[in-house]
């Protein structure tokens, strides 16, 4: 099937114009090439954007463009747009880009006038012509470039992404391990290789949504760089913390209003899936309340709770057990007499004052904890075996016994 025509047949002396235009090709684009180097900051990069890359690019686009007025096939947007793509693969700004594009065209125009004045059968009327085509030309090549760098550019940020997620994610599972593999994973993260470090674990308010959203560029603006994994349950990251940031850095944190737990800091990136299991097991601390930012290292007996919850349960039964089987509201009333007691440093007068109670009715009620449970709260050893199945208690996802 023969390609479709814009219907508009070029008068003969512009398309002598075009075709002595083309016989030269090479020496315009590379001409133009090296206007592009001069005027453009990213064309001087030769890291960037090779030479070769803006030459043939050139040559390309101003053959097509002055192939034009020569035919009265349309125009072809494929070598702008793989253009567009090319620039975006390559860092070069979609301004500059365009503006690059701007000046081929008025390259363009300047050679169209330059050799026209040497054909005696070209009009004034014809460059008239020929002007609002080279602009109306102009104006769909920028169109296709744009459409195509935003496009490219997008690919590239989602590969991006999802090579980020990847290498998060390695790091979180143990998976990177020899120096070299490492030294790139931070490379590509922005990561320091060497430092101080902390894992982040956020409960997510519903799957595929991120507990802290915007908490990258916000850690970045405080000299915290971090990367991060967006779980079913959860949003991870590693966190590069200097020691004068770490304030800071958890004060960000703490603008959300989500139950984050913070592991201990660590100095090597092998030790993050460690990490992050002391970053969970804090964010368990957390379990109740809407959000709170819970450090690893700031209540290390509940963290030991948490991580052996099997064991946590049994003990409770076991020190809280006869408590527990009581109908709720003595039960209510005895395990928040302890609580407050402990909280109180062991003073029955203070508890009693936390409470609205008198001192005595505290010492009464102290008095049926020891006989139910069967420990001395003046014995040192019973107190803080009574102590530890309190607070495990208060971390358990369920009552261990009792209704």
């Amino acid at each position: 099937m023969p390609p479709e025509t814009n219907g508009t047949v070029p008068p003969a002396a512009i398309i002598e114009v075009a075709d002595a235009l083309l016989e030269r090709i090479d020496d315009l684009g590379l001409a133009l090439a090296q206007r592009f180097q001069r005027e453009l900051e990213s064309y001087r990069n030769a890291a960037q954007v090779p030479f070769d890359s803006i030459r043939i690019s050139c040559t390309r686009n101003l053959t097509l463009m002055i192939r034009h007025f020569t035919s009265t096939i349309p125009v072809d947007p494929e070598p702008p747009k793989e253009t567009g793509r090319l620039r975006a693969q390559q860092g070069v700004p979609l301004a500059e880009t365009l503006h690059a594009f701007r000046i081929g065209f008025e390259f363009l125009w300047s050679e169209l006038v330059s050799e026209a004045h040497r054909h005696p059968g070209v009009t004034d009327a014809m460059l008239v012509a020929v002007a609002a085509e080279v602009w109306a030309l102009s104006g769909e090549y920028a169109v296709a470039v744009a459409t195509a760098y935003r496009e490219m550019s997008s690919e590239l940020l989602l590969q991006r992404e999802h090579e980020r997620s990847v290498l998060v994610e390695a790091l979180f599972t143990g998976v990177i391990a020899d120096p070299a593999t490492l030294g790139e994973t931070t490379r590509i993260l922005g990561l320091p290789a060497t430092g101080s470090y902390l894992v982040a674990a956020a409960d997510v308010p519903a799957p595929g949504r991120e507990a802290l959203p915007g908490i990258e560029s916000a850690l970045r603006t405080l000299g915290v760089t971090s990367a991060w994994r967006l779980l079913p349950d959860q949003q991870i990251g590693v966190l590069a913390v200097p020691a004068d940031r770490e304030s800071a850095a958890l004060k960000a944190l703490r603008k959300h209003h989500a139950r984050v737990g913070i592991s201990p800091p660590y100095e090597s990136l092998p030790e993050t899936p460690q990490a992050l299991h002391f970053a969970r097991l804090a964010l368990t601390g957390l379990r109740g309340r809407a959000s709170g930012v819970a450090r690893f290292d700031d209540n290390p007996l509940a963290m030991l709770i948490a991580a052996a919850p099997v064991e946590a349960a049994r003990m409770v039964r076991v020190e809280l057990g006869s408590i527990l089987a009581l109908p709720y509201e003595e039960r209510h009333r005895l395990l928040e007499t302890l609580e407050t007691w402990y909280a109180a440093h062991g003073s029955a007068a203070d508890t009693g004052s936390r409470l609205f109670l008198h001192a005595n009715s505290v010492r009464y009620r102290l008095r049926r904890i020891e006989e139910l449970t069967e420990r001395s709260l003046t014995d040192p050893a019973d107190a803080t075996a009574l102590g530890i199945a309190l607070q495990a208690y208060a971390l358990l996802p369920e009552p261990t016994a009792g209704g």
